[in-house]
């Protein structure tokens, strides 16, 4: 349905948002920039890659650069000679290095770290899955909205002739004033479903919108003839086992499961011994005053100490927080696994619904399709038969409501079995950009 030049102008004058008037792969593209939800995810997936550099750091020297200016006062008593009180400054400089040979539990953090960058990416491809789905979702959402509110226009204006017919027809008596009741009755309550459309509309309008960050103007719609294609191959049980193996989600949840093993060798680490090459270089300045014979010294001494050197460690009892965490880490590691079982039944389950909504989906088209015939030839039939005599005012007015409600039901089945097919590409882990454009070709 084609936005009126009024309807448009109320758009532009009263929103601070720019208009979008686009198709369904223009539209992603606007929300690859402006959606949030994906700014959050690609800023999350940076975050993520950080961990390799923490983990890495763990194995790599660590130097270290202290120092302190001390200002001192010493005074002596007891003794048989007076010894005046002497203040003196002793200033000190430390660099200390530390470089890890042996140390179980870097390793295994590094190990983790190399992991978790693998699922801050996947987490991301799948965002991109789940932006690719709510743009289909929303921009089909306003379709068939558009749809709703250009058909319940149309049935009203349709209505309204029948309403005049039958009010003629009863001004010179060849209809009863029930006839007039019944088109009025069902003018009045179209009316409402007009109303409840263009609200809905509206509803619809701004979830695109809160994607997009840009008011839906004039989109693309569906042809009259959208070609229907089974999935390939058409066995669920492939579709099934190749989203078992490449589904983003249980690849996910493998790699926690995997992390979580290794968080177990990483708290056993805590029992072995550790190995460190130390290294140290102080400067020490001392600037002591000294009374000699009555009269005041002034005494520097400069101290250097260089070492270098191993430095073992072997814990022995550390109040059984290693246990703990070795427990802890045990019941995190069967949490990961119930995870990942959960993943694969919910998945397998997710990918047999997208499979049978393309499989259902082309089936109810192509009786909708028969059906928006028969409905057509319904509604000629019995206009012709209420101008004979034989059908009814209320014959004419259920056949244009049957005729409205099976093209509205078309149009969202065939929605539907566009979703279908990218909701199966998203099962088995190959939904990206040209399955949208493939969508994208169907739209004029």
């Amino acid at each position: 349905m084609k936005l009126s030049k009024i309807a448009l102008f109320v758009i532009t004058t009263f929103t601070a948002t720019p208009l979008l008037a686009a198709d369904l792969l223009e539209t992603y593209r606007a929300a690859l920039s402006q959606d949030p939800t994906i700014a959050s995810a690609r800023a999350s997936q940076q975050a993520g890659k950080e961990k390799l550099t923490q983990g890495r750091s763990t194995l790599l020297p660590s130097i270290n650069l202290s120092a302190n200016v001390m200002q001192n006062q010493m005074s002596i008593s007891g003794l048989p000679v007076a010894f005046p009180t002497t203040n003196y400054q002793t200033s000190s400089g430390t660099v200390s290095l530390s470089q890890p040979l042996f140390r179980q539990q870097n390793w295994e953090s590094y190990s983790e770290s190399e992991i978790q960058v693998a699922i801050s990416d996947a987490q991301y491809n799948q965002a991109q899955h789940d932006l690719i789905l709510r743009v289909a979702q929303s921009y089909f959402d306003v379709l068939i909205a558009q749809d709703t509110v250009e058909l319940a226009g149309a049935q009203k204006q349709a209505i309204a002739e029948q309403l005049n017919q039958a009010k003629r027809n009863f001004e010179v008596g060849t209809a009863t004033i029930t006839d007039t009741y019944e088109a009025q009755a069902r003018f009045d309550l179209t009316g409402y479903q007009e109303i409840t459309a263009a609200s809905n509309l509206e509803v619809k309008n701004r979830a695109l919108q809160q994607i997009t960050n840009a008011v839906p103007g004039e989109l693309r719609k569906l042809g009259s003839e959208l070609k229907l294609e089974d999935p390939q191959p058409a066995d669920v049980e492939k579709w099934v086992a190749d989203a078992l193996q490449h589904n983003i989600q249980i690849s996910i949840a493998q790699a926690a499961e995997e992390i979580s093993d290794k968080e177990m060798t990483r708290t056993m680490g805590g029992h072995l011994p550790t190995l460190d090459l130390v290294a140290n270089y102080t400067k020490n300045l001392s600037n002591p005053t000294i009374v000699s014979g009555g009269a005041p010294i002034n005494s520097t001494s400069d101290t250097t100490i260089a070492s270098v050197g191993l430095q073992f460690n072997m814990p022995l009892f550390q109040g059984g927080v290693t246990q703990s965490k070795y427990r802890e880490a045990e019941a995190g590691r069967e949490k990961a696994k119930q995870d990942l079982e959960n993943a694969r039944r919910t998945v397998a389950v997710q990918t047999r619904q997208a499979y049978l909504g393309v499989v259902s989906g082309i089936a109810q088209v192509k009786a909708l399709r028969q059906a928006l015939k028969s409905s057509e030839s319904l509604l000629e039939s019995s206009k012709l038969g209420q101008s004979v005599g034989v059908k009814t005012n209320l014959d004419v007015l259920n056949a244009q409501q049957q005729l409205y409600s099976t093209r509205r039901d078309l149009y969202q089945a065939e929605y539907n079995y566009l979703l279908s097919r990218l909701h199966l590409k998203d099962a088995v882990g190959t939904l990206g950009e040209e399955d949208l454009s493939a969508v994208n070709i169907t739209l004029h």
